[in-house]
């Protein structure tokens, strides 16, 4: 009787994946300007098509479907909208890579802890894989990252001299808040986009990164972030224009 052959794993791939994305993000985003903005783009082009095949997937009716597509062109436009004002003036870089960054300290904290701790799921029904566990890690990830963040900007202020004690308990408090907000958002859009796939009935909402799925599967927790941030900066706007 012949052996089932070993699965053979698909990590030389992911990983020389996961190095293209990262050289073809660091180059845009150095770059700026139109280069930046063409490259937002075509992410944004990219995640709405695959919007579009997950909707037809599971949206019954013309109005319905109507509906599903204008909202996320709002979802995806917003978000795409967020970056773009991130990388505007001198410290675009810094701010797009803090975005960016936190996001990804969310997903990995939530990774190493649910499979360290697992524990009870969130909620099975849409990804089983998402436990109380690994939310409470992506929470740290993020505060982890951000208390490093805020706390090097504390440090060079002289209203709080040098470094001090007191910056760094500050920088931690601040942070808490921003990581429990930051991971709850990215979570939640994780959380969505499984529910798009699973009502869709697929596994991934695309294939065009070998490896890793669809460009929705890669930014859906980038998206939700970039979408909310960019709720509250146009609100500040408008409170700017308006007065109220």
């Amino acid at each position: 009787m012949t052996q089932p052959q070993p699965k053979k794993s698909d990590l030389p791939v992911r990983a020389a994946s996961a190095m293209v994305m990262v050289a073809l993000f660091g180059m845009a985003l150095a770059l700026g300007g139109s280069v930046w903005a063409v490259f937002v783009a075509l992410i944004a082009t990219g995640v709405y098509y695959e919007w579009s095949r997950l909707v037809r997937g599971f949206a019954g009716g013309t109005a319905a479907r109507l509906a599903w597509m204008a909202g996320g062109f709002v979802y995806i436009a917003v978000a795409a909208f967020t970056l773009l004002d991130l990388r505007i003036g001198p410290f675009g870089i810094g701010r797009t890579l803090l975005l960016v960054g936190t996001v990804i300290a969310v997903d990995v904290g939530a990774y190493f802890a649910g499979r360290t701790f697992g524990g009870p799921k969130i909620a099975p029904a849409i990804s089983p894989s998402k436990t109380w566990s690994g939310l409470i890690g992506g929470i740290l990830g993020a505060t982890a990252l951000l208390t490093a963040y805020l706390y090097w900007f504390l440090c060079y202020d002289p209203a709080f001299g040098h470094c001090a004690l007191r910056s760094l308990s500050l920088a931690l408090s601040k942070a808490l808040v921003g990581g429990i907000a930051l991971a709850v958002t990215a979570q939640a859009g994780d959380f969505f986009e499984s529910w798009m796939k699973r009502r869709a009935g697929v596994k991934d909402s695309g294939n065009l990164i070998p490896g890793h799925g669809g460009l929705f599967d890669r930014v859906d927790g980038l998206l939700a972030v970039s979408f909310v941030l960019g709720l509250v900066i146009l609100a500040t706007l408008r409170a700017q224009l308006f007065g109220t």
